[in-house]
C-alpha cells in the first residue's frame, strides 16, 4: 500500500487538537476537499480494517498468547516485529504526520503529539528489545493500540461528517441547469446554474427547483420553501414577489429573473453560516480546548513520575508499560471531540428548522436570556397595513369612497396606499384610472378622478386643504386611533367624505410566543417607532412587559442599554436592517426575516422564518447544547481522573492493571461514549407549534 495516502498537512482549531482537515491531502479524491470529514472516514474506515489483518497474526504470535493457549509456531518469533513495523510506519503515519505538521512546528503539543509519544515509545522499546537491548517486547500492545487508535478516529471523524452533511445536503437542493429564456423572449434553452447571470429570465416548472435567487416576472404558484425556513406549508408567490435559489414551485410555472447566482444567493449564505458557526469559538469550547492543551503536559509530566517511581523500585519494563499506558489513556481525544461534536450537530439540525446560527457563543448566551426586546413591525407583526374599516359621511357609500381612494393610491407605493389598493381588489371595485396624481410629502397624494379631485391623507392633509370632517367621521376616527389603528380621511372637490383606517395586524404566532417566554420566566418587551397609542395596543393584546414606543432607528440600542442597566440579559428580534445597532448591542442578537437576508452581519442567530415563535426555538437549543457541552466535559475530565491513576499504576498492589492496549481501548470507549451522547443532540423538538404550546 502506499503510504504516501497520509502525508496530507492538518488544521487545528487553535489549541493544539487537531482537526485532520488534511489528513490525506495527496488523495485526489480528497485533496480539493480537505473539510470533508466524510472523506477522513472512509480513509480511517480503510486503514484500520488493513490493520486489523496485520495485527491479527502480531498478536496470534506474541509469546503471551503462545503461552496461553501452549503452542510455538515455527520462525514465529520475526512475525511481531516485521508486522510491528508495517503497523506502525502505515497505520501510525497519520498520527506522527498530524503531531508533526500541525502541533510539534507550531509549538502547540496535543494530542497527536501524546500518541505519536505513545506508539513511537513502544515501538522504538520493541525494537531494542527484538535486538537484545532492554528486553522489551510490546509488539502486540503497539498493534493493539494502532487498531484501537484508528478505529477511534474513524468514528470521529464519521459522527463529525454526519453533523456537517447538512452543508452538502443544502447543496444537493440546487438543480443541475436551468431553462433560460432566449433573447426573442418565445424560447428557452438549458444551462448550467453556473452559466446564469443576473438579469436573466428562467422558467421553473410545476415540481421544479429555482436555480437562482429572483424576482418573479410572470406567473404564480405555491413555493415549498422549507429548506430555508423550516416551515411545511408552501407559501402562495406572484408577480413582483421574491423567490428563493432550491425553493419548490409545487404547482404553477413561473418566470423569474435572476438577482443573484452562486456565492451571492440565500443558498450559500446559509452554507457560509453554518459553516463559520461550527468553526466559532465559545467560552465553553475555548475552555475545553485549554483544557486539551493542559493534559498534554499533565500526561507527560505523569508518564514520567511513573517510570521514574518503577525503576527506583527496579521494575523498568513495568515502568515503561505503565509509561505507555499513561499516555494513551490521557489521549484527550474526548475533550478534544466534547464541544466541536456538539456544536457541529446543534448548528446543523437547527439549520434544518430555520434556525441558522452565526456564531455559537450567541448560541450559549441565549440560555441565560431572561429579557426579550422585540421589534414590532414585521416580527410581532405581519409587517403590511391592512383595511380594517370604512366610515363614510351621509350620501356617500363605502365602495364608492374606497373606488376614489383606490384610484388615487393605484401607484402608491406606501403600505397604506397598497393596503387601499388590495382592499379594492378584495372586493372586485371597478377602480378608475386617475390623472395628474401629486404627492404631498409627509400628508398624502391626490389626483383627478372622474373629473373630480380627490385626495388621500391624514389630519395633515386637511390643515393643507383647509378641510374638515363631519363629526361622525370624527368620532370614528377617535375611535380608530385609541385602538392604534392609522386614519385617513377621502377628501372630494373640498369636501370629506369619508375615512378609514389600517392596521398592522399581530401575527397569530406573537401571543403564542409571548406566553411561551412568560412560562419560562422570560420577560417580553417591545420596540416600535409607530406612535405611543399604536405601541400600547399591540402591547395590551399580546400581553407585553415593556413598551418603547417613537423611538428613531439610531436610538433602538438605546433601549437595549436601559434593559441592560436593570441587570437584564437581552435578546434582540428584529429586522437586521435599521435594527442592526440594537441587534449588536443586545447580549443575543436574532435577525428575523423570511430567508433572504441571510447575510446580516449585526445578528448572532437568523431565523431564516418569519415566525417569532423561532426564539422558543433557539432558547430550547440554547438550554439543550450547553446540557450536552456539560455532560462531556464532565465526562471526559473525569475520565482522565480516574484513568491516568490506574495507568499510572496506583492500583497494581490490588491486581489492577492497564497494559497500553487497554488504555487504548479505555481511550476509545471514552471518545465514544461522548460522541453518542452528543448525536442525542439530535432528538431535540424544535417545533414552534410543540414550543408555543408550552
Amino acid at each position: 500500500m502506499d503510504h504516501g495516502d497520509h502525508r496530507g498537512t492538518v488544521t487545528t482549531d487553535g489549541s493544539g487538537h487537531a482537526d485532520h482537515e488534511g489528513h490525506a491531502e495527496d488523495h485526489a479524491d480528497h485533496s480539493a476537499h480537505d473539510a470533508d470529514h466524510s472523506g477522513h472516514a472512509d480513509l480511517f474506515r480503510r486503514d484500520f480494517w488493513w490493520n486489523v489483518v496485520l495485527a491479527i497474526p502480531v498478536i496470534a504470535t506474541s509469546t503471551m498468547v503462545e503461552g496461553w493457549f501452549g503452542y510455538d509456531l515455527p520462525g514465529s518469533a520475526w512475525i511481531p516485529p516485521v508486522l510491528g513495523t508495517v503497523i506502525f510506519a502505515w497505520g501510525g503515519w497519520p498520527f506522527l504526520s498530524m503531531a508533526w505538521r500541525d502541533e510539534l512546528t507550531q509549538r502547540r503539543p496535543g494530542m497527536m503529539t501524546l500518541i505519536s509519544l505513545a506508539i513511537t515509545t513502544a515501538f522504538l522499546a520493541s525494537a531494542a528489545g527484538t535486538f537484545g537491548i532492554g528486553g522489551f517486547h510490546f509488539w502486540w500492545e503497539l498493534a493493539g493500540l494502532i487498531v484501537i487508535m484508528l478505529l477511534g478516529h474513524w468514528q470521529e471523524m464519521k459522527a463529525v461528517g454526519q453533523a456537517r452533511g447538512a452543508l452538502a445536503a443544502l447543496a444537493e437542493l440546487l438543480p443541475d441547469d436551468a431553462e433560460r429564456v432566449t433573447d426573442d423572449g418565445d424560447a428557452t434553452d438549458h444551462v448550467a446554474i453556473g452559466d446564469l447571470a443576473e438579469g436573466d429570465i428562467v422558467v421553473v416548472r410545476p415540481g421544479g427547483r429555482v436555480p437562482a435567487d429572483g424576482d418573479i416576472v410572470r406567473g404564480d404558484a405555491s413555493i415549498d420553501e422549507s429548506m430555508i425556513t423550516g416551515e411545511s406549508a408552501p407559501v402562495s408567490k406572484s408577480e413582483g414577489d421574491r423567490v428563493v435559489a432550491g425553493t419548490v414551485a409545487t404547482d404553477g410555472s413561473l418566470r423569474v429573473e435572476v438577482t443573484a447566482t452562486g456565492d451571492g444567493t440565500a443558498l450559500a449564505g446559509i452554507q457560509r453560516m453554518v459553516a463559520d458557526a461550527q468553526n466559532s469559538r465559545s467560552g465553553t469550547r475555548r475552555l475545553a480546548d485549554r483544557a486539551a492543551a493542559w493534559l498534554f503536559w499533565i500526561a507527560l509530566g505523569s508518564a514520567a513520575v511513573t517510570l521514574v517511581v518503577h525503576l527506583l523500585l527496579g521494575d523498568p519494563t513495568g515502568g515503561l508499560t505503565a509509561a505507555v499506558s499513561v499516555l494513551v489513556v490521557a489521549c484527550p481525544h474526548a475533550l478534544g471531540l466534547a464541544i466541536p461534536l456538539v456544536i457541529a450537530i446543534s448548528t446543523s439540525e437547527s439549520a434544518k428548522h430555520g434556525i441558522l446560527i452565526k456564531d455559537t457563543a450567541a448560541l450559549e448566551a441565549m440560555r441565560t436570556v431572561d429579557s426579550v426586546l422585540f421589534d414590532k413591525t414585521g416580527t410581532l407583526t405581519v409587517g403590511s397595513h391592512r383595511l380594517t374599516e370604512v366610515a363614510t359621511a351621509d350620501g356617500w357609500d363605502e365602495d364608492r369612497v374606497l373606488t376614489l381612494a383606490a384610484a388615487v393610491e393605484s401607484d402608491s407605493e406606501h403600505p397604506i396606499g397598497r393596503a387601499v389598493v388590495a382592499a379594492a381588489k378584495d372586493r372586485d371595485l371597478d377602480v378608475p384610472t386617475s390623472d395628474g396624481t401629486d404627492t404631498i410629502p409627509g400628508k398624502g397624494v391626490r389626483a383627478r378622478v372622474d373629473g373630480s379631485e380627490v385626495a388621500v391623507g391624514g389630519p395633515a392633509l386637511l390643515e393643507e386643504l383647509g378641510a374638515r370632517a363631519p363629526s361622525g367621521l370624527d368620532d370614528a376616527a377617535d375611535d380608530w386611533r385609541d385602538q392604534g389603528g392609522a386614519v385617513l380621511h377621502v377628501v372630494v372637490d373640498g369636501e370629506v367624505v369619508g375615512a378609514f383606517t389600517t392596521v398592522d395586524p399581530v401575527r397569530d404566532e406573537s401571543r403564542a410566543v409571548v406566553d411561551a417566554l412568560h412560562d419560562r420566566g422570560v420577560s417580553v418587551a417591545l420596540i416600535t417607532g409607530d406612535a405611543r397609542a399604536v405601541a400600547d395596543a399591540v402591547a395590551s393584546e399580546l400581553g407585553i412587559d415593556d413598551v418603547f414606543a417613537e423611538v428613531l432607528p439610531d436610538d433602538k440600542d438605546d433601549a437595549v442599554a436601559d434593559l441592560q442597566s436593570k441587570g437584564r440579559a437581552v435578546a434582540m428580534v428584529g429586522d437586521g436592517v435599521n435594527d442592526a445597532p440594537a441587534l449588536a448591542r443586545a447580549d443575543v442578537g436574532l435577525a428575523i426575516g423570511a430567508g433572504t437576508d441571510v447575510a446580516m452581519e449585526a445578528a448572532g442567530v437568523v431565523l431564516a422564518s418569519s415566525d417569532p415563535r423561532g426564539v422558543l426555538g433557539v432558547i430550547e437549543l440554547s438550554r439543550a447544547t450547553y446540557r450536552k457541552m456539560r455532560q462531556n466535559l464532565a465526562w471526559a475530565t473525569g475520565y482522565n481522573l480516574v484513568a491516568i491513576p490506574v495507568a499510572a499504576g496506583v492500583l497494581a498492589p490490588v491486581g489492577v492493571t492497564m497494559p497500553p492496549a487497554v488504555a487504548a481501548i479505555a481511550m476509545s470507549l471514552s471518545t465514544i461514549v461522548v460522541a453518542l451522547n452528543a448525536q442525542l443532540l439530535r432528538r431535540i423538538d424544535l417545533d414552534p407549534e410543540r414550543l408555543g404550546r408550552r
